[in-house]
């Protein structure tokens, strides 16, 4: 290692540097022991927890527009996490379902279907059906 001081006003400051190929080296090593297993699962549809309102809601002319209408694909990862001292596990996924299934009680919209009406004008049929 190559190590070297340099002094700010009123702050010593040591600076390590580490040649780059041992870096690069270790990191490879590193990742040559990594196991990464995917599992891929059947969709699920999470309904809200409790009844919500049955209406329709057309969109405002701001949300309505046609340069608008596209998705875009997202993944995310999490980690489990194991609570060894009390033996609990926090599951993610189990987490993140009950979280998704109250929070759509409050916004019961996107738990409904976008239909497209005269003039193509979209809106939101509030069924309650869930989210994928």
């Amino acid at each position: 290692k190559l190590c070297t001081q340099t002094l700010i006003p009123n702050l010593l400051l040591h600076i390590s540097i580490t040649p780059f190929c041992s870096v690069m080296d270790s990191i490879k090593q590193s990742a040559s022991q990594l196991v990464f297993t995917v599992r891929r699962q059947k969709a699920e549809l999470i309904a809200p927890a409790k009844p919500t309102p049955h209406e329709t809601k057309f969109l405002s002319d701001i949300d309505d527009q046609e340069g608008l209408r596209f998705q875009i694909p997202v993944i995310n990862f999490y980690r489990k996490d194991s609570d060894y001292s009390t033996g609990r596990n926090h599951d993610p996924v189990k987490i993140i379902k009950k979280a998704i299934a109250e929070t759509l009680v409050f916004y019961y919209p996107f738990a409904g279907r976008l239909r497209e009406g005269n003039g193509r004008k979209l809106m939101v049929d509030c069924t309650g059906e869930g989210v994928m």
